[in-house]
C-alpha cells in the first residue's frame, strides 16, 4: 500500500477499537505517516519504542495503599481524561518474545492488569519485516491475530507531494524525479538509497558550502553509486545564478533545455512559493515551460497555494491546457 492510502486507511480504522500494524523496510516513513496522521487530526501522540520495554514495564509498580497493594501505572501510558490520541508501539517485532508477550491484553483488550486504557485512544503499530535484514523476533501467532496488517510500498509521488511540502533541497526532488528507483534501493552496504536517506542528503546540501565538500557525506548516506550518479546531475544542472536570472526576469530570461536543469528549476521554485515575487515569477512562466514542467509547478503551487488559481497567468496555462488539469 503506498502512503497515502496507509493514511485513508487508518482514517477509517481509528474510528474502530482495531489496532493496525505497519510492515515495511527501514527508512520508508512508516513512523512518519503515523506522527502526521495525528497531527493532522489535532491528537497527541505516544511514541513508545517496544524494543526498550522491560516486560515488567507495562504493568508499572506496586504500592502499599491501606491494607492492600495497588499497581500504578507507567507515567507513559494515557490516563483517564486525557485528551484521545495514538498509542503508537514502534519497532514492536524487534522487542524480545517476552515483552510482546506481555502486550498480549493490552492490544486486544486495551487494559493491562488493572489498567484500562481510556476511550477514544488508538493503538498502532509498526516493524520491519524478517527480509529486510533487521534485528526482529518472529510475531507469535496470537499476537499477530489481534492486529489489522499493512503492507507499506514506497511511492515516488506520495513521497514528491512530502518533500515539497517539506521544501526539500531541489537538487534531490529534481534528481530522483529523473531517477525514481533510487529514491528506495537495497543495499549490501551500510548507506543505501531510502526516503530518509535522501532527506538526510537534502539537509546535508543545506547545511555545507558546496556540493563538492559534502560528496564524502553524501556517499556515506546513500552509498557510493546512489552519491556517483547524483554529483554528476548536480554538476551538469543549472546553477542557482541562472535561476535567480529567471525569477528577475521571467518573460525575457533564458530557460534551461536540459531535463536535469528543468527539474531543478521547477523544484527550486515550488519550494520558494510561500514568496508572493517567486508566485508571480511562476504564472509569468507558466505558458514559456514545456507543458509537462509547467503542469507540475503549478500543481505543486496550488497545492500549498490554492489561492494561485486566481493568478491571471495561471488561468491562461490552464485555458491552453486544459486536459493536462482533468
Amino acid at each position: 500500500m503506498t502512503p497515502s492510502k496507509i493514511r485513508e486507511t487508518l482514517s477509517s480504522l481509528w474510528t474502530t477499537r482495531w489496532p493496525a500494524f505497519i510492515w515495511g523496510p527501514p527508512g520508508v516513513g512508516k513512523s512518519s505517516v503515523i506522527a502526521q496522521l495525528a497531527k493532522e487530526r489535532g491528537q497527541p501522540l505516544v511514541d513508545i519504542r517496544a524494543p526498550l520495554l522491560d516486560p515488567t514495564d507495562l504493568r508499572g509498580i506496586p504500592a502499599v495503599v491501606g491494607d492492600r497493594a495497588e499497581w500504578f501505572p507507567p507515567g507513559f501510558l494515557p490516563r483517564a481524561g486525557d485528551k484521545p490520541g495514538v498509542l503508537f508501539f514502534d519497532e514492536l517485532n524487534a522487542a524480545s518474545p517476552i515483552v510482546q508477550a506481555s502486550l498480549y491484553q493490552l492490544i486486544l483488550d486495551r487494559k493491562i492488569g488493572e489498567y484500562q486504557l481510556p476511550d477514544g485512544w488508538t493503538i498502532v503499530a509498526a516493524g520491519n519485516r524478517e527480509e529486510d535484514r533487521s534485528v526482529v523476533f518472529r510475531m507469535p501467532d496470537a499476537l499477530a491475530n489481534r492486529f489489522v496488517h499493512l503492507e507499506f510500498d514506497v511511492s515516488f509521488d506520495d513521497w514528491r507531494i512530502w518533500a515539497t511540502g517539506r521544501k526539500l533541497h531541489p537538487m534531490v526532488i529534481g534528481f530522483l524525479t529523473m531517477r525514481r528507483e533510487l529514491l528506495f534501493k537495497r543495499g549490501e552496504g551500510r548507506s543505501f538509497p531510502t526516503p530518509r536517506s535522501w532527506e538526510m542528503v537534502a539537509d546535508i546540501l543545506d547545511a555545507f558550502p558546496s556540493l563538492g565538500a559534502a560528496e564524502e557525506a553524501v556517499s556515506g548516506t546513500v552509498g557510493v553509486g546512489a552519491a556517483i550518479e547524483f554529483a554528476s546531475f548536480a554538476r551538469d544542472s543549472i546553477a542557482l545564478e541562472e535561476i535567480d536570472s529567471i525569477i528577475a526576469s521571467p518573460e525575457q530570461a533564458a530557460l534551461p533545455k536540459k531535463i536535469s536543469s528543468l527539474y531543478v528549476l521547477v523544484n527550486h521554485l515550488s519550494r520558494r512559493s510561500e514568496e508572493a515575487d517567486i508566485r508571480a515569477a511562476c504564472g509569468k512562466l507558466l505558458l514559456r515551460l514545456p507543458i509537462e514542467f509547467g503542469t507540475l509547478l503549478a500543481k505543486d503551487i496550488l497545492r500549498s497555494h490554492p489561492m494561485f488559481a486566481k493568478n491571471a497567468d495561471f488561468k491562461a496555462f490552464v485555458g491552453a491546457n486544459r486536459e493536462a488539469f482533468q
